[in-house]
This record gives structure tokens, C-alpha cells and sequence, in this order.
């Protein structure tokens, strides 16, 4: 580690649960991000601001106006532009020496399969129960941990999924990939502008914590955030013995 990278990551090398040695670990690290949006955007900036290595994100959508109100990786001059363009212009503004892959596609089956399966850790900051359910099977398959979240309206949700740990649930333990339901967004719902930071920031929280072995993740615990109230419950979830994804 260089002079000038001692000096910025100087308050994470201060954490006896991160030191040198975990701050080593998350430069040689790989985060994939699915969704360069409301989730996407603080997610990507924290992950980048500390130090991971190399970062791929992967959006089909370009900034909108509408945008703007939440994701604060865009700006009104990046409106009309691929949201990996300009998520990946903040993030090399905000450190020169992370490794951005920007893809502008939409995750499907085999994209996915290729790009889990190079990456240490995974965030779910899409937008649809979809795409949700094809991260965590990758996830499951190349036996990866994933970072999950969720906002909509007032409330939102985080917690990890982490494959590598026999025990622990998958995604669709707790939200059954046979489950209907009708599928909400924030283009027709609405969402309050700093319910997705705050979830987002955990999701990068969560990553770090993997990345670098600090702290305890949240495995097997579902984090649900009233924004009204600005009350948290959490939920404990046990592994689905049945589940049609992880029991396989």
C-alpha cells in the first residue's frame, strides 16, 4: 500500500476490526452491483470511497430527470446517459485508483452466471422481484454472499444471504420465487428520497463488513426500516429445508 493510500483509508486502518490488513483485503476485492440507481448509487460511492478494488456495475437504464430527486450518483448534466456512465464518472471522481466496470445491460441468467462468479461479493440494489430471484440463484449456485435491499415508499429492507455458510437461508427461503404478487415501483408508488440512502449505505456497510471479515453480518437476520416512524425490526430467518433454490 502506497503513502498517499495510507493517508486515505488512514480512518478504516484506525479500526482494530479493520487495520492494514482488512483494508488490503478490500483493495483486493471484487463487488458486483446489480442496479445503478437509488440503492446503487450510495452503495457504489461507500464501496469506492474505501478502497475496493474493482467494482462492476450493471444497469440497462439511462438518467432521467425523475432521477435526480434520490440518486445522487447523477446529476443534471448526466441526464440522458447510461446510469453506468455516469455512476462510473462519480466513482472515479470520488477515488482514481478503483477499477469501475461499467455495463449497461440488463441482468438476466447468463450475465449473471459469468459475472457472480467473478466477483467476492454481490449487492441487490435493483428495482423487481425478478431480477432479485435470478441474483440470488447465481449467488447460490457460485455459493457467493449477497447484500439485499429494497425501498419503496416509506419503508425499505436489508439483509445478507450469505451461500457460502450451509446454514444460512437464501433469498428465497424468506420470499418464495413461486410467490404472486402485484409488483410495485417508485414510478408509480413514490419514495422518499433518503430511504434509499440510508438502505444502500447498509448494503455497503454489509459488503465491507464481508470484504474485510469485521464485524458480524447480517446472515440470517432481515432488517425492516419504518421511514415514518424511523423504527427498525428485525426478523430472524431460518434456513428453508424445502426451499426450491438452496435445498437443491
Amino acid at each position: 500500500m502506497q503513502d498517499e493510500e495510507l493517508l486515505r483509508y488512514s480512518r478504516h486502518i484506525l479500526l482494530n476490526d479493520i487495520g492494514i490488513e482488512g483494508q488490503e483485503r478490500i483493495g483486493a476485492s471484487h463487488a458486483l452491483i446489480i442496479g445503478a440507481g437509488g440503492l446503487g448509487s450510495p452503495s457504489a460511492m461507500y464501496l469506492a470511497a474505501a478502497g475496493v478494488g474493482h467494482i462492476t456495475v450493471l444497469d440497462d437504464d439511462t438518467v432521467d430527470l425523475t432521477n435526480l430527486q434520490r440518486q445522487i450518483a447523477h446529476r443534471t448534466d448526466t441526464v440522458g446517459i447510461a446510469k453506468v456512465q455516469s455512476l462510473s464518472q462519480t466513482l472515479h471522481a470520488l477515488n482514481p485508483h478503483v477499477k469501475v466496470t461499467a455495463l449497461k445491460l440488463r441482468a438476466d441468467e447468463t450475465s449473471l452466471a459469468q459475472l457472480v462468479a467473478k466477483a467476492d461479493v454481490v449487492l441487490d440494489c435493483c428495482d423487481n422481484f425478478t431480477t432479485r430471484q435470478a441474483v440470488n440463484k447465481a449467488c447460490v449456485l457460485n455459493r457467493k454472499p449477497l447484500v439485499s435491499g429494497a425501498a419503496i415508499q416509506f419503508d425499505g429492507q436489508v439483509s445478507v444471504y450469505d451461500a457460502r455458510q450451509d446454514a444460512a437461508p437464501c433469498y428465497a427461503c424468506t420470499f418464495s420465487p413461486d410467490a404472486t404478487f402485484e409488483e410495485v415501483r417508485c414510478s408509480t408508488m413514490g419514495v422518499f428520497a433518503p430511504l434509499v440512502g440510508i438502505i444502500g449505505s447498509i448494503q455497503a456497510a454489509e459488503a465491507l463488513k464481508l470484504l474485510s471479515g469485521a464485524g458480524e453480518p447480517l446472515t440470517g437476520r432481515l432488517l425492516m426500516l419504518d421511514g415514518r416512524r424511523m423504527e427498525w425490526t428485525e426478523i430472524r430467518m431460518p434456513r428453508n429445508p424445502a426451499c426450491p433454490v438452496c435445498s437443491r
